[in-house]
């Protein structure tokens, strides 16, 4: 049966790994609880430090292992953590008995966007008697704080004005379940994240930069939860790359929603921030 989100997380608890820091994150703070992890690092997508971890790798379409592995080490919560590049194909798909009854319920999602496809997931896994827990239940610290400026650099009117239309522009493609960011520069939005994520969509900043077709300098990102996010998965993350991407490409500083935002390497990433001259600052709720 379908297990209560946010009950009591007694017991063992596995972290389904992709890219990124946050699972390691997790991992670590799991351990200094005195609570040994069991690793599930996606192949090709999680870091090689999780492996010291006890774990058992799986590609994304190895349900029947993931389910099986997961029992074997008497796991009873799961943390997804972690960005996936790469969504599965039906046609490498193994097809045993859980398999092929996932594929019903997966196959809807797949149509759609990122959070519908966890929301799925999600369900699948619980279906098994696993309880699903959100990563910051268990590294909080790791959430941006409440509305405030973490950098020495403040935003000016013409940045707070950026920020207000990209957070608009950002609510509007969550509601579409397309991305968790945008760029504002010169008063329009000149970036949507989509499936290529938020590095290779400042990329795509700097090469318009670098073409003259946005003005040389200024501008914000803005990252914050999808209206309708599950929070058990997929919350927005910045960190190090992003402040130096952010910089590459000539924006003047970032804003993220605060309580629903990790900050990865948090005092390493204002350090950043700090030394390239940009800002960091945290706003209240997309959804108030």
């Amino acid at each position: 049966m379908p297990v209560t989100p946010g009950a009591d997380a007694a017991g063992r608890t596995a972290i389904i790994a992709g890219n990124g820091l946050l699972p390691l994150k997790v991992a670590e703070s799991l351990e200094k609880q005195g609570r040994a992890p069991f690793l599930v690092p996606i192949r090709g997508e999680a870091d090689p430090a999780l492996y010291r971890y006890d774990h058992a790798e799986i590609s994304v379409v190895e349900f029947r292992k993931l389910i099986g592995s997961m029992k074997a080490a008497s796991v009873r919560n799961v943390i997804l953590a972690g960005g996936v590049r790469s969504r599965p194909h039906f046609s490498d798909l193994k097809l045993d008995g859980p398999t092929l009854a996932a594929i019903p319920r997966m196959i809807g999602a797949l149509g759609r966007g990122d959070d519908a496809l966890l929301r799925a997931f999600i369900s699948l896994i619980e279906a098994y008697g696993f309880r699903v827990v959100g990563a910051h239940e268990i590294v909080p610290d790791l959430l941006a704080p409440p509305a405030a400026r973490l950098t020495n650099r403040k935003p000016d009117k013409h940045d707070e004005h950026n920020i207000a239309i990209a957070r608009e522009a950002a609510r509007m493609i969550g509601v579409l379940d397309v991305g968790q960011g945008t760029v504002a520069v010169g008063g329009r939005v000149v970036a949507l994240e989509g499936a290529e994520g938020t590095d290779a969509m400042l990329e795509r900043v700097a090469q318009l930069r670098n073409a003259g077709r946005i003005p040389p300098k200024g501008g914000v990102l803005v990252k914050c939860a999808k209206p309708t996010q599950d929070e058990r998965a997929d919350l927005p993350a910045i960190g190090l790359s992003t402040v130096e991407n952010a910089a590459r490409a000539g924006l003047a500083g970032i804003a993220v929603e605060a309580g629903r935002t990790f900050i990865l390497g948090f005092g390493e990433t204002v350090a950043a921030a700090n030394d390239k001259g940009i800002f960091i600052e945290t706003f209240g709720s997309t959804d108030s």
